[in-house]
Formats: structure tokens, C-alpha cells, sequence
């Protein structure tokens, strides 16, 4: 749910405890902790992230299956992590990350969005 001053064009979702990505960028492979997420983009924990501006892949599962996405650095803060939006992601994976978002809210007891980063 968004913060009543909240500017996003789309709502955040604190992501399920143990929601893991899979990203490369430059000939480089990590796994990180997916921290929030919405339709624009998302909030990835990592201790060294990329600086704004860097293109990166990204690769994580949702409970129908897996979303493939191409994403920008907007914003990186050392130890903690690098919010990133979405540039590129076909529609069948765009529409498997919607739906999987709307259970997600409308399962949400308390508070779900984060207030960290916006993306």
C-alpha cells in the first residue's frame, strides 16, 4: 500500500521473506535479496551495489513462473542496496509480476510497502 504522500507511479510491496534474484551485469553474476517491489521496478539488497546509470539483467520466480527483465540503477547506497527500474520486460512476464503483486497486496496484513528507497 502506498505512503499517503507517496509520488510512485506504482505502489510498492515488501517482497516475501527470502525473496532471492539472479543478476548479471558486464560479465558479472550475483544472487541478492529482493527487498520491495512494484510494477516500475525494485529495491535490491547488496552490499556493493552498482553505480546509477548501470544496465543490469535480472532473473527471479514468481508463483507462476519465472520473470526475466532488463533494469537501470536509479539509486545505490553502500551496504544496504540499489533501487533499480524496469526498462525492458516482455509482456507475459510484465502481466505474471502484476498479478503476482495484487495477491501479494491483497493478502497484506499491517503495513507492506517500505518506506527504504522509491523506485
Amino acid at each position: 500500500m502506498p505512503q499517503e504522500n507517496d509520488l510512485r507511479r506504482y505502489p510498492r510491496v515488501t517482497s516475501p521473506k527470502g525473496t532471492l534474484l539472479a543478476w548479471s551485469t558486464a560479465g558479472r553474476r550475483l544472487v541478492s535479496r529482493i527487498d520491495n517491489f512494484a510494477l516500475g521496478g525494485i529495491f535490491i539488497s547488496v552490499a556493493n551495489p552498482l553505480s546509477p546509470g548501470s544496465y543490469i539483467q535480472l532473473l527471479f520466480d514468481a508463483p507462476e513462473g519465472e520473470i526475466r527483465a532488463r533494469a537501470v540503477v536509479r539509486r545505490s547506497s553502500p551496504n544496504k542496496g540499489m533501487a533499480v527500474r524496469f526498462v525492458s520486460m516482455q509482456p507475459e512476464d510484465r502481466a505474471r509480476l502484476g498479478r503476482w503483486l495484487n495477491n501479494l497486496s491483497a493478502n497484506c496484513v499491517g503495513v507492506c510497502a517500505s518506506t527504504r528507497t522509491s523506485l
